[in-house]
């Protein structure tokens, strides 16, 4: 029997980060391209009429406290600008970014300083290493120029290593390590700061289809543990649905859509997006809570076998899940069992339970599920960190969750 790791439910609270209205013009000439924006110009015209470039249009979108939010989109679709404004090193031409209630667009050179060192911190796809500190070095950083005491910046430093798994590199220099244990220094040096916001601006793009993915699952497990604010940018789809609680999908400098992947999956809002979904991998998109369904079938472990048979009989199943008075799973049992316990006069279900039947989180992943569907004689069953039931998943909810736009079939349990 398999049981997957849950990678933890995410932690969502009040809003972070509000952008409202955020454009960003380059050239030497913004304020013009601005009002040309706004009288209905598109990108490229303001271009050739001005030689000003539109790198942000007009964009709004909320970050809640905890969550992981990831802005996709094509090169050039503006998502690297619309990141580097979040912490000032790109100054928006005009509109608000609030932080904790604070306009920090209006912040002075001290606020800012502040804001940087102790609220925000950002991790780049070129690692920006020091070649020659050491790791612990480089982790540290941060924590020197803000003055920390040595003793303290380095457990600091030690502790941060650990957590990203470098333990016992603390000693090398960057240039002994993988691309992908080079990233883990740069997100442990963001980390060290302890920053409530987490800025990411493609840092696995450098790396390997196989450590990208050893990265992201990283991130996610070291998310479940800190609940940072997380805001992603990435050009990869596939990415962005595994890792983002919501997806914002920009073009020109615009955001076109923004929502749960499901909720792009299945609704996508223009040809755009929808061309932009089609080359998803949807068995690494859809969990396992999007496809379940709630079993109209279950028995109490103190019914007896008798009114086991009724509940099969009466929903035309073959096996029933028998539940404690909590919804704790207690097992399973057939009609075959069942039938022959009566022949000997049996009474208990408890004497019948069976256990070969498959369980998983319900932040599971389709393809981390697929092999036990084929395998398994009986639905898996979603439970939650205390083992409780939370819905059942058949063959054919699998099936349907992999169909695009398909809504649903409500299917008998078991």
């Amino acid at each position: 029997m398999k049981m997957y790791k849950s990678l933890g439910a995410k932690s969502i609270m009040s809003k972070k980060v509000e952008v409202k209205n955020l454009v960003k013009i380059f050239g030497s000439k913004p304020r013009l391209a601005l009002r040309r924006l706004e009288e209905g110009w598109s990108k490229d015209k303001i271009l050739k009429a001005t030689g000003q470039t539109v790198g942000v249009n007009n964009a709004s979108l909320s970050v809640d406290e905890g969550e992981f939010f990831v802005i996709m989109g094509l090169s050039g679709s503006g998502k690297s600008t619309l990141i580097r404004c979040l912490n000032l090193l790109n100054v928006p031409t005009s509109g608000e970014i609030i932080v904790d209630g604070k306009n920090i667009v209006e912040f002075d050179k001290k606020q800012l300083r502040e804001f940087r060192q102790k609220k925000v911190a950002m991790v780049f796809q070129n690692f920006g290493l020091f070649t020659h500190r050491t790791v612990l070095g480089n982790v540290e950083y941060g924590l020197e120029i803000r003055n920390i005491d040595k003793a303290e910046r380095q457990q600091i430093a030690l502790d941060a290593l650990e957590s990203v798994g470098l333990k016992g590199w603390e000693d090398k220099k960057p240039t002994e390590l993988s691309g992908g244990m080079q990233q883990r220094v740069g997100l442990a040096r963001a980390l060290a700061n302890d920053p409530d916001i987490l800025l990411m601006d493609e840092p696995f793009g450098a790396l390997d289809p196989l450590i990208r993915r050893d990265m992201q699952i990283e991130l996610l497990e070291i998310q479940s543990k800190l609940k940072k604010t997380i805001i992603f940018i990435t050009h990869d789809i596939n990415e962005a649905f595994k890792l983002g609680d919501r997806v914002a999908v920009m073009k020109d400098g615009k955001i076109v859509q923004q929502g749960t992947p499901e909720d792009i999956l299945n609704n996508p809002s223009d040809e755009y997006i929808e061309d932009f979904v089609k080359s998803i991998d949807r068995t690494k998109v859809i969990q396992a809570k999007n496809i379940m369904i709630k079993p109209h079938a279950l028995v109490s472990i103190k019914d007896g076998v008798r009114v086991a048979i009724k509940e099969m009989q009466a929903n035309n199943i073959s096996s029933v899940f028998v539940v404690d008075g909590k919804m704790k799973i207690e097992g399973i049992v057939t009609i075959d069992d069942c039938v022959e316990a009566v022949k000997h006069k049996q009474t208990s279900l408890k004497e019948l339970l069976r256990h070969d039947y498959y369980k998983t989180a319900e932040d599971e992943y389709i393809e981390n599920i697929l092999e036990d569907a084929t395998k398994s004689k009986y639905p898996i069953i979603v439970v939650n960190d205390e083992d409780r039931l939370l819905g059942i998943i058949v063959r054919t909810s699998i099936l349907t969750g992999l169909l695009p736009n398909e809504s649903d079939t409500e299917i008998e349990s078991a």
